[in-house]
C-alpha cells in the first residue's frame, strides 16, 4: 500500500522547495526566527521560534497551498478542488484559491470551531459540515469527488505541498546555519517531514524532534508498531494534531528517521499556550505553542544547544485562551526555574 508513496516520497526534495520559493515569493513573505532570552534561560538552551503564526492564514499551511496551485495542472482542477480540514489547511487552501481563481468546497467535521469556518467562508470557499471528527470528514470527501468531479487535495499525500511547506525549512537553515535540533508538532505528518527531508539534504546532523498530543498519537504509535497506523479517536484540544493517522507519504518519509516524538497531555497542551504567550508575547493554538511545551518537557535533551521551536500556527479561539490562561505556567513547580 505504501509503494506508491515511497515513489512519491523522491519528488519531495531541495530542488523543489527551492522552485517552491521562488514561486510563493510572489505571494508571502518569509517569517521571523526570533531568538528569546527568557525561553533560552527556562529551556537551557539557545531557543529561536519560528514564526509560522505570523502567515497571512495564520499558519505555515499557506505555503503548501500556494504552491500546490502554483504547479497543479489547470485541467485538473477546472471543477474546483475538494479538501477536509479542522482548520488550517482548509483556510489555506481557501486563501490560495481565491487568488488563483479556482472554486474550493472545504469540509469540516461537526461542531468545528466557528471562528474558523467563518474564515474559510470569507476567503469565498464553499462550507459543507459533515461527521464527528477530521477522519469522518475526510471519508465523506471520497463521495463528493465521485458525484461532483472535484479534485481532493489530500494536504499531506501531494508532493507539492510538501515543497511548499519546506520553504520555512529553507529559511531556517539560512538564518540560522548551524542549527543542532528542530522541534516541529506531527498531525498529519507535512510540517515535520518536509523538515525533515530538507535536514537530510542540508545537514544529516540536525535533528528532527516530533511532538504530539497524547491522545492523537497515531505516529508514536506507528514508531511502536513498524507500521502506518490508524487510531480509534484523535480527541485533543489541539486542532492541528486532532488526526486519526498521519498521511502516508509524510510515514514514508519520517518513519526511518524521527526517533524521538514528545506526547503531551491535554493540561500540557494549554500550559504550552500560556508558555508561548508568556515568553514569546504572541498567541500560539495549541498544536502551535506544542514544540515550546515539548521542548521544556525534555529540556535536559536540549541543553547548550542551538534549537528551532517551530509555531506552526495561532489560530486559537477566545474559549480556549481563556481555559489556556487558568493553568499556572510550567515552570510554577520547577524551584531552579523560578
Amino acid at each position: 500500500m505504501l509503494k506508491k508513496y515511497e515513489k512519491a516520497s523522491e519528488q519531495v526534495s531541495i530542488k523543489g522547495m527551492l522552485k517552491a520559493r521562488e514561486a510563493i515569493s510572489h505571494y508571502i513573505r518569509p517569517t521571523n526566527l526570533t531568538h528569546y532570552s527568557e525561553l533560552s534561560r527556562l529551556l537551557g538552551c539557545d531557543a529561536f521560534v519560528k514564526h509560522e503564526n505570523h502567515m497571512p492564514t495564520g499558519s505555515f499551511k499557506i505555503r503548501g497551498a500556494i504552491n500546490f496551485f502554483h504547479t497543479i495542472p489547470k485541467q485538473n482542477v477546472e471543477n474546483g478542488v475538494l479538501v477536509s480540514t479542522r482548520g488550517n489547511h482548509g483556510m489555506a487552501m481557501a486563501w490560495a484559491a481565491r487568488w488563483f481563481s479556482v472554486p474550493c468546497t472545504v469540509v469540516v467535521p461537526e461542531n468545528n470551531n466557528p471562528e474558523t469556518n467563518r474564515i474559510i467562508e470569507s476567503y469565498g470557499a464553499e462550507l459543507i459540515v459533515h461527521g464527528k471528527d477530521f477522519y469522518e470528514a475526510q471519508s465523506f470527501c471520497d463521495e463528493l469527488v465521485a458525484s461532483a468531479g472535484y479534485y481532493y487535495v489530500e494536504q499531506g499525500n501531494e508532493p507539492e505541498m510538501l515543497n511548499g511547506v519546506g520553504t520555512m525549512g529553507l529559511e531556517i537553515f539560512e538564518d540560522l546555519s548551524e542549527v543542532d535540533i528542530i522541534v516541529c508538532p506531527i498531525g498529519g505528518g507535512a510540517g515535520c517531514a518536509s523538515l525533515l527531508k530538507l535536514a537530510q539534504a542540508v545537514n544529516p546532523e540536525v535533528e528532527v524532534i516530533g511532538v504530539q498530543a497524547e491522545k492523537a498519537a497515531a505516529f508514536h504509535w506507528s514508531l511502536q508498531q513498524g507500521d502506518w497506523v490508524v487510531i480509534d479517536q484523535a480527541d485533543t484540544v489541539a486542532d492541528g494534531l486532532a488526526a486519526r493517522s498521519v498521511f502516508q507519504l509524510p510515514y514514508v518519509i519520517m518513519r526511518d528517521h524521527v526517533k524521538d516524538v514528545v506526547l503531551l497531555s491535554e493540561e500540557e497542551i494549554l500550559q504550552g499556550i500560556s508558555l508561548a504567550l508568556a515568553t514569546t508575547h504572541n498567541l500560539a493554538e495549541g498544536a502551535g505553542a506544542a514544540s515550546l511545551m515539548a521542548a521544556f518537557k525534555c529540556r535536559e535533551k536540549l541543553r547548550g544547544r542551538k534549537v528551532v521551536l517551530v509555531m506552526t500556527g495561532g489560530n486559537l479561539d477566545r474559549a480556549l485562551l481563556e481555559q489556556a490562561l487558568g493553568y499556572s505556567p510550567p515552570w510554577a513547580s520547577s524551584d531552579d526555574l523560578k
